[in-house]
């Protein structure tokens, strides 16, 4: 399963070396909530191996655009069993900043002809 997700970046660890064969990286990114800013979700991510260095040009506040897959694992120790989901990120992008429309500039007109009509009310779909 593959997703992608835009926030800015506000944490970032340094590379853990778990083994001599594994490593990873985690970091968090906020993502805006448009309603209320109070409601922002802080999502934390990780990435393995050679892509730990994927966060070294990557500043704290930026913005950016993250790849990445969902990854369930199960732990059975001692007759406890336990199960972890991890966010793991395979690219990242900056996002560039979108040109704020100049003062001044109207925003397009409609028209009511533009406007599809309404369905017939016996006009369903299945």
């Amino acid at each position: 399963m593959n997703y992608e997700i835009t926030g800015k970046l506000i944490y970032k660890e340094e590379v853990q070396h778990i083994s001599d064969r594994f490593q990873k990286r985690e970091f968090v990114i906020e993502v805006e909530n448009e309603r209320n800013s109070q409601w922002n979700d802080f999502v934390k991510i990780q990435l393995i191996q050679d892509r730990c260095d994927l966060l070294e040009s990557i500043q704290m506040n930026d913005e950016i655009k993250v790849y990445f897959s969902i990854r369930g694992r199960k732990w059975e120790n001692q007759g406890q069993v336990s199960y972890f989901t991890n966010l793991e990120g395979w690219r990242i992008e900056k996002v560039q900043p979108q040109a704020q429309q100049p003062a001044g500039v109207p925003a397009p007109e409609y028209r009511v002809e533009d406007i599809p009509p309404p369905p017939e009310p016996d006009d369903l779909p299945f």
